[in-house]
Formats: C-alpha cells, sequence, structure tokens
C-alpha cells in the first residue's frame, strides 16, 4: 500500500512537471498566434496572451502584399524537399559504406569525415571554394555544400549495425550486390533512421538564410522565405517597416492598421507553420530512429 501511495505521488508530480513544460513550450508559440491575429493598435497596449483581444487578418494581409513572399515561400520548399531527399540519400549510402566490415578504408574514411565536424576552413575559404565552383547566384548552392552531414551519417550508420547481419548475407547468398541490398533491405529497414534524419535536414534547410545572404542575395527569384523574414526583421529595427506600414495602411484607406510587432508576430507564424505541420507525421519515427540506433545485441 505504500508502494503505491509513493507511486501514486510520483505519477503526480510526474504529470504536473509535464504540463508546466507543455505550457512553457507552447505558450511563446500561442502568444505570437495571438499577436499576429490582434488589431496592431491594440497590440501597441501590450497585455495579450493567449487570444486576440480585437481580432483581423489585416498583419497577414500586409504580409503577402509583399510581391515576392510567395515566391520565396515556393523556393524555400523546394529547397526543403530536393535538399532533404539529396542529402538523406547520399548520407545513407555513405552510412552503409562505412558500416560494412569488409570495407578496408571504413575507419580511415570515417575519421576523416569526424575531423571535418571539429575543423572548419572558414566563411572567406568556404566563399571562395563555392565561387570557384561556380555556385554562387545559383539554387544548387542551397543543395550540393550541405549534401552530407557526418552527424546524420552516424546516425544512419549506428542503425544499420544495429540491423540482424545475417539478413545481409542471406541476400548477398542468393547473388545481391550491394546496390540491390542497399536499395532492397537497407533502406526499407533504416525508415526510421531516415525519417528522423530527414527532420533535421528539412528543418535545417526550411529555416536557413545565411547562405542566401553570402551567396544568392542578388537574385531575388532565389530568396527564400526566412531571408525576406530577416529582411522584414531587419527593416522593423530600423523603423523602416513602420513607415511602409503607415503607407500600406493609408492605400486601403485607413490609419495604421499594422505594426512592427504585429508584422514579426505575422512573419514567425507564416515560416513556422509548414515545418509544424509535417512532424506530427514523423514523429513515431523520430523517436524509434533516435532510440533503436543505438541498441545492439
Amino acid at each position: 500500500m505504500a508502494w503505491k501511495k509513493r507511486f501514486s505521488l510520483f505519477d503526480t508530480i510526474n504529470i504536473a512537471l509535464m504540463l508546466c513544460l507543455i505550457v512553457v513550450t507552447l505558450y511563446p508559440f500561442l502568444n505570437l498566434l495571438a499577436v499576429s491575429l490582434n488589431d496592431s493598435a491594440d497590440a501597441m497596449r501590450g497585455g495579450i496572451k493567449l487570444w486576440p483581444r480585437e481580432f483581423t487578418l489585416d498583419n497577414y494581409a500586409y504580409v503577402f502584399s509583399f510581391s515576392n513572399v510567395g515566391h520565396a515561400t515556393m523556393i524555400s520548399a523546394l529547397r526543403a524537399l530536393i535538399g532533404t531527399v539529396t542529402s538523406v540519400f547520399c548520407t545513407a549510402m555513405l552510412a552503409y559504406t562505412v558500416s560494412r566490415k569488409e570495407y578496408v578504408l571504413r575507419k580511415f574514411v570515417t575519421l576523416a569525415f569526424i575531423i571535418t565536424m571539429y575543423i572548419n576552413g572558414g566563411l572567406i575559404p568556404t566563399y571562395l571554394l563555392i565561387r570557384d565552383l561556380n555556385l554562387l547566384n545559383s539554387f544548387w548552392v542551397y543543395i550540393l555544400p550541405g549534401v552530407i552531414s557526418v552527424f546524420n551519417m552516424i546516425v544512419i550508420r549506428s542503425f544499420i549495425e544495429g540491423l540482424p547481419e545475417g539478413v545481409i548475407e542471406s541476400a548477398k547468398i542468393d547473388g545481391a550486390g550491394d546496390f540491390s541490398v542497399f536499395f532492397r533491405i537497407i533502406l526499407p529497414l533504416t525508415v526510421p533512421a531516415l525519417a528522423t534524419v530527414s527532420l533535421f535536414v528539412a528543418v535545417g534547410q526550411w529555416n536557413s538564410w545565411f547562405d542566401v545572404f553570402l551567396y544568392t542575395s542578388s537574385r531575388l527569384d532565389l530568396s527564400t522565405l526566412q531571408y525576406e523574414l530577416q529582411k522584414v526583421l531587419h527593416s522593423t529595427s530600423t523603423n523602416a517597416a513602420a513607415t511602409a506600414a503607415d503607407a500600406f495602411a493609408q492605400a486601403q484607406g485607413g490609419g495604421p492598421n499594422v505594426t512592427p510587432t504585429t508584422i514579426r508576430a505575422t512573419m514567425t507564424i507564416v515560416a513556422s507553420v509548414p515545418i509544424i505541420m509535417v512532424y506530427p507525421f514523423l514523429q513515431k519515427y523520430f523517436v524509434k530512429g533516435m532510440t533503436l540506433g543505438g541498441v545492439k545485441e
């Protein structure tokens, strides 16, 4: 009976702590959503919690009034899709290669890749390399430089090493080559790990903006949504957004309908929602991939 009481007390404390963690995690996002849906003049008074006091969609109308936002969203989506598929596929091939015990150079290759996690050439040498590869002002500058991730390679390799070796040996006895083993056995069995890595890569590609600033800032047709967000935030900090907001509101025949505060909140919501919508579909694979990859029998 005493054990049951202690167990019940532990459950109560654990649930209370988890509820507090959920509130702390969700509150900033819900508060931003409320601010983005609130009238800007009213939002300047502050005090908005989880629900807008004066509901309006003027903030979203202002954000999407910029002609490049829609195109930048498409570029971000293409970058996330192509970059994720390419990176996961190439990283999985490398992980399978270095997981094979019969590959005599696997320790050297693994060490060579791991060193790159600790030693970086720096910003200027990287820029010069990108320039010499003729990747400046090219869409492929978003894809090729980060096509291999060492951390993701280690995650996938650990997962592959945890698979029954007999499955691979049986396939090779039946005459399957390395490519057949990789495509018909390894890829289907490593779906949890691949989904986990895909989430990492997709979030990184979607949120990236600094490489746009460095390599493609002169081409508006290659601008991403995050870079447009960064420009809006920068203009807001210099009060340029306030002037633009007034001009937009006056063009609509009314007073100031948007402010820098609501612009920041709205742009953050617009940039975050797509990734939030994708995450629930990968959550079960995410948990399984992070736990099973490090377990061996």
